[in-house]
């Protein structure tokens, strides 16, 4: 898809580049099909109702390894997800789930939506403060984000335990802003969900869409400045070049 301005807002004054992780700064389905699959196959133990009963809790397609785009699990913390995968498997104790689930997370192999460190010194290298917040926990978002080598480029990474609260609650971004001393006016937070980008709109960021997540461009352009195809177009859409 060609990069479209939604909001001709222009990109003057950014100061502050805040990115959300699975879905932005990693290819969703990439990352995630697979290891979804293998947890419905693993809490299922092999009974075909059991994983029937998960993928359709989770919304997962298990034959095209694909989430549909209202999934809770798309963008909802680790507690959203235990509650979602409870209602499939009263019987399983959500302590035990969640350690599992957190477990299995620090082991996943995340795929870049595009390759990062260059990206990242880019954008580092013209005077961007950065930042992830993200509905992962914090423990998780840094093993993999330092897996993929550019722990060190971040400024700022909150997880939905970080004591800010989960998205679609801003309390993460005012976090950034906080502990990076700029205002909202001066960061744009880039996602590839309402999640992302309805809160951060609210407090007066600019917002920018990307689709290497579930979502479409009709779902997300009313709520955005700008609709990328992945964060490979920033240097573009901040050098006004659309």
């Amino acid at each position: 898809m060609r990069a479209t301005a939604v909001t001709g807002t222009g990109t003057a004054g950014l100061r502050g580049l805040l990115f959300d992780k699975d879905g932005t700064l990693f290819d969703f389905y990439a990352t995630w099909g697979n290891w979804t699959r293998e947890l419905i196959a693993d809490l299922s133990r092999g009974e075909a109702l059991r994983a029937r009963r998960l993928a359709a809790v989770l919304r997962f397609d298990i034959a095209s390894c694909r989430f549909d785009k209202s999934s809770p699990a798309i963008a909802g913390t680790l507690d959203d997800i235990v509650d979602t995968i409870r209602r499939a498997l009263p019987e399983v104790s959500p302590e035990a789930l969640r350690a599992d689930l957190a477990r299995r997370a620090a082991l996943v192999t995340p795929v870049e939506a595009v390759p990062l460190a260059p990206l990242l010194d880019r954008l580092q290298g013209e005077g961007y403060t950065l930042g992830v917040v993200t509905n992962d926990s914090a423990a998780a978002a840094r093993i993999q984000i330092g897996g993929a080598g550019v722990l060190d480029r971040f400024d700022f990474i909150a997880g939905y335990d970080s004591g800010f609260g989960g998205k679609p609650e801003p309390g993460m971004m005012h976090a950034f802003c906080r502990a990076t001393r700029l205002r909202p006016a001066e960061v744009a937070m880039i996602g590839d969900s309402l999640h992302d980008l309805r809160p951060a709109r609210a407090i007066g960021m600019r917002t920018v869409a990307v689709l290497t997540g579930p979502a479409e461009a009709a779902d997300l352009a009313a709520h955005a400045d700008a609709v990328l195809p992945d964060i490979g177009a920033l240097p573009a859409w901040l050098a006004g070049e659309f």
